[in-house]
């Protein structure tokens, strides 16, 4: 596939030419962390400078969000639900420029990009219609003659730290609930991929937010320590990888300020005997490549019974080697380029090492992208047949188009493959067997497990995992209830 890099040029011209912080009613281009060169992924050129907070301008921002919190949770709840109603709207009617600023930031495929901008809203949405509905319990007590009763109460200020893969949709699940219960944020976008957040927070001063509610300062490592830090920040949400969370936790340990943790996986995709194979092979040969494979739920590892393993194995590698490779501006591409260079060359040295320690046969792929795309940050899928579960490219986690292949010969080795892994953020299961099906999800360390299918979580749907895939949950009534704390009122009568 071609790359039409002018086209590339001439979209960051008109989409991301004003890079700024957001911090209450004032914008500014420059910063005290300096600034980061953007270089777009698909072309490896250079394309929009990114302001840099530093310390100073994290002080800023959670103080602007601690002024605005004594506004916005005075705001009775059916006009904080008016307002994030308001904000779903206006991200759909950009959301075709969203679309584009994710494709140009964070080479996102078009055709999943235009859907980041609906997933955003339905977020927004879902969490605008609890804005009026969290209550409060009144406690049986004894004796008689007195009252107890529980409030829900906001948080305060809430610290977002974003990755580059999730985007609006993303900052819209964290934010949509934190804002919601009446809570402000300020929201700390990785410098890889600010622009999509800082357009979140302009639509939001548009849709009647007060200025402070939504604050973004995209910045480094050391914005990231400051906020963290801070102790006017009443809590961490972060997604993003696990050495990021360990700092994160050391330094929210210092105020004992809680977190949420959304981070990677390594989940096992496991196909039965009698699963519908063709229906398997699409899937496992298709999802795990989708976006490069930077999904932290996609199914990386593939768990393979041994009767049917050399059908399924040909099925994906012939699934993975038709997936549209290239420029993600266009409309048919699934599998575009990573986030940067250096992710790239990781990914690169866990497929050499994985090449070098004999962990397994590659069986497709295992290069870099060649021709037109060798400027940009290309991989091609690459299949790892007859790898041991106890393998480094088995055991962590890639975050790029990577597929690593086992087999086993009973259920009880498969649940074992499946959970021989630090992570358990989500699993997968294919089967005709409905009773084996829902007794191995049972049995999977995973906060998410998938029976025969793959789909984007309703926003109803709670998401998080165990182990060292993060801590707390998101979506759903339960990533609502992240950012409340509950106040017990007792009442004596006499």
């Amino acid at each position: 596939m071609t790359i039409d890099a002018e086209q590339h040029r001439r979209l960051a011209e008109q989409l991301l030419t004003d890079a700024h912080l957001v911090i209450g009613d004032s914008r500014t281009s420059s910063a005290s962390g300096g600034s980061h060169r953007h270089v777009n992924p698909t072309t490896g050129r250079e394309q929009a400078d990114v302001p840099l907070a530093g310390p100073s301008e994290i002080d800023d921002a959670v103080a602007s969000a601690r002024e605005a919190f004594q506004i916005w949770r005075r705001w009775r709840p059916d006009e904080r639900r008016d307002a994030l109603l308001r904000l779903a709207a206006l991200v759909l009617r950009d959301g075709p420029t969203i679309g584009s600023v994710l494709t140009l930031e964070a080479g996102v495929p078009s055709a999943v990009a235009g859907g980041l901008p609906r997933r955003a809203a339905d977020y927004l949405s879902y969490y605008a219609g609890y804005a009026d509905k969290l209550e409060g319990s009144v406690i049986p007590i004894f004796p008689e003659n007195a009252f107890d009763y529980t409030t829900l109460e906001p948080l305060g200020v809430i610290g977002i730290i974003s990755t580059w893969n999730g985007g609006i949709s993303s900052i819209a699940r964290k934010a949509g609930a934190a804002l919601a219960v009446g809570n402000t944020v300020v929201v700390k976008p990785m410098e890889l991929a600010p622009f999509s957040v800082i357009r979140f927070a302009e639509l939001a001063i548009e849709a009647g937010l007060p200025p402070g509610v939504v604050n973004v300062v995209p910045g480094a490592a050391d914005a990231g320590e400051a906020l963290c830090g801070h102790p006017g920040v009443n809590k961490i949400s972060f997604t993003g990888g696990l050495e990021t969370a360990r700092a994160i936790l050391a330094v929210a340990a210092r105020n004992i300020t809680p977190v949420v943790l959304e981070l990677g996986g390594k989940s096992g995709n496991i196909i039965f005997p009698d699963a519908d194979l063709a229906a398997a092979g699409q899937f496992s040969g298709s999802v795990c490549m989708s976006m490069a494979g930077q999904g932290c739920v996609y199914p990386t590892r593939l768990i393979v019974h041994e009767d049917v393993h050399d059908e399924i194995l040909e099925r994906v590698v012939a699934v993975a080697a038709a997936l549209p490779f290239g420029d993600p501006l266009a409309s048919t591409t699934v599998v575009g380029p990573v986030i940067s260079e250096g992710h790239r060359d990781r990914i690169m040295g866990m497929i050499d090492r994985a090449r070098s320690d004999a962990s397994g046969q590659i069986v497709l792929g295992g290069e870099r992208g060649s021709g037109e795309l060798a400027d940009g940050f290309f991989i091609r899928p690459t299949i790892i047949d007859g790898v041991a579960s106890d393998a480094y490219i088995a055991q962590e986690e890639v975050f790029g188009p990577v597929l690593s292949v086992m087999t086993f010969s009973d259920e009880e080795e498969a649940i074992a493959l499946a959970n021989d892994t630090p992570y358990g953020l989500a699993g997968y299961v294919h089967t005709n067997d409905l009773r084996r099906a829902h007794r191995v999800a049972g049995a999977l360390d995973a906060g998410y497990v998938s029976l025969n299918s793959f789909a984007a979580l309703p926003a109803s749907a709670p998401f998080g995992g165990f182990g060292l895939s993060g801590v707390g949950k998101e979506g759903g009534r339960q990533g609502l209830l992240e950012f409340v704390r509950t106040k017990n009122i007792y009442l004596g009568m006499g």
